[in-house]
């Protein structure tokens, strides 16, 4: 029983770190040499403990993983060089930045600050990813669901789920649709290779994870990113994949509400006298 629960354990763990972002970089002296043993820090209101520290290897390289969505700042520092911070560092979805750094040698205490830059690319993924954030989902007149945002990417393909109970079809429209489901697919992929994940853990069912029953609270999810393409290898499939990553809580109380109505004045119709 301990090596079933040992194994389902690490089952969960990669599909746990795909909702993650990563900060990644090489440290350099101004002569071009790595430096190992550096001190490099990426701080963020995102993070819970707000600071998270890491050092750099023999070869002078850096990786900090599993980043909450949101603005960050890096700072790297080592004795006798003066300190390098880079700020508007912005991660979504699984994204990982480049942040490279040139220590310059210095005696006294100096902080180099790094405010306007190219924007930061991701060059250690090739997945295809769309991320879709609050704001986006709020101002969308759709049913608010994930599958519903995730029709919005051009080339994206509907299909009715076993959740879907409305008879309308698989391409809502307007919020006509209500709080139901709908399977992706793109590129000619099959809709049962569709997974929808909450933080990266699988909302599936357990005999078919490509169905889910889960109807997410649009006002309680931070952002929705979307692999389209080339998928990470730590899935087993490789269709479209939709992660939910849920907002963070607070100390204070507050609340949302939202409401949506619809009638037979909203609606089109082709029932002319004749038909009747």
């Amino acid at each position: 029983m301990r090596r079933l629960l040992a194994a389902f354990i690490l089952l969960l763990v990669p599909s746990t770190l795909f909702a993650q972002g990563t900060i990644t970089g090489v440290v350099r002296d101004p002569s071009g040499a790595v430096l190992p043993g550096v001190t490099v820090e990426a701080s963020s209101p995102a993070l819970i403990e707000r600071v998270r520290t890491v050092v750099t290897d023999g070869t002078g390289q850096y990786r900090i993983i599993d980043l909450r969505p949101g603005a960050y700042v890096v700072t790297v520092s080592l004795s006798g060089f003066n300190t390098f911070r880079r700020e508007g560092i912005e991660l979504s979805g699984s994204f990982t930045a480049t942040v490279n750094a040139v220590l310059q040698v210095g005696s006294v205490e100096q902080t180099v600050t790094v405010t306007a830059e190219t924007a930061i690319v991701d060059v250690q993924s090739t997945t295809q990813q769309r991320v879709i954030n609050h704001e986006v989902a709020d101002a969308v007149p759709s049913s608010r669901m994930p599958s519903s945002l995730g029709a919005l990417i051009p080339g994206m393909v509907t299909a009715i789920s076993a959740a879907n109970f409305t008879g309308l079809g698989s391409q809502e429209v307007g919020g006509a649709g209500g709080d139901t489901t709908t399977n992706l697919s793109i590129h000619g992929g099959q809709n049962t290779d569709f997974r929808m994940n909450l933080n990266g853990l699988s909302t599936g069912w357990a005999n078919e994870t490509f169905e889910t029953g889960y109807t997410p609270n649009m006002s309680a999810t931070q952002e929705i990113t979307i692999d389209a393409a080339a998928v990470s290898a730590e899935s087993p499939e490789g269709g479209v994949r939709l992660n939910i990553i849920p907002r963070d809580g607070g100390n204070t109380f507050n609340g949302t509400l939202f409401g949506s109505y619809a009638s037979e004045h909203f609606a089109a119709t082709n029932l002319d006298a004749d038909l009747r």
